[in-house]
């Protein structure tokens, strides 16, 4: 090996052991590392991966959303169909650098009581995402769940970017935006997490009306 060789290669050897601890810290930013699907890069579909993620501490619900109790509710009172949920959220997109597109503090019970603009959703309405609207059935009022909503049917309708018809509605135009370029942008993971705590459930009266919680 040439003088010239051997200090290439002394450089290296020095240099690598620091590029380990670098990579390990930029896959814990980033979350799970995205991985493209074998059977979409044999046949060609570059710009529609599909990806692999783990997140061993959610539980999988047989529709194919996860969620984790941060904070179990009290009390016998569960959302049914026809029924108002008093919510409050925050959401971020954990397949994408987890950049937030309504952020509230964290999933912590009393991070969300800064805020006394609660939003609300009548159940069976579908105007929610599929995926939260099935979790806050399973929720009582003071829990507090994050949610994983894979990108499809469970998620935000591809022909409301708006987000009117089909919520919850980022409350900004910074989180309208990240969350929209996540959204029409097939190249990356458009996994979402929502942080939502139940703050009352108001039961249908049978007139059209609810009865306080």
């Amino acid at each position: 090996m040439t003088t010239t060789a051997l200090q290439a290669e002394t450089t290296r050897r020095s240099i690598l052991p620091l590029l380990i601890p670098m990579a390990t810290l930029t896959s814990t930013i980033s979350s799970t590392p995205l991985i493209a699907n074998a059977e979409n890069t044999a046949s060609g579909k570059i710009d529609t991966p599909k990806f692999v993620q783990q997140y061993p501490d959610f539980v999988e619900t047989s529709e194919g959303w996860s969620y984790k109790d941060v904070q179990v509710g009290s009390g016998s009172v569960v959302a049914e169909v026809g029924d108002r949920v008093v919510y409050d959220w925050s959401g971020y997109t954990i397949g994408y650098f987890g950049r937030p597109f309504e952020a509230k503090g964290g999933p912590q019970g009393g991070a969300f009581d800064k805020s006394l603009d609660y939003f609300r959703t009548t159940i069976g309405s579908h105007t929610v995402v599929p995926a939260l609207e099935s979790a806050l059935t399973s929720m009582k009022p003071g829990g507090v769940r994050q949610v994983i909503v894979p990108f499809g049917p469970l998620s935000y309708p591809g022909d409301d970017l708006d987000h009117v018809r089909v919520g919850p509605k980022p409350t900004t135009f910074s989180g309208m935006r990240a969350l929209n370029f996540v959204l029409e942008n097939p190249r990356v993971d458009r996994t979402l997490l929502f942080n939502v705590k139940v703050i009352r459930v108001d039961k249908k009266d049978g007139k059209g009306g609810f009865i306080r919680g």
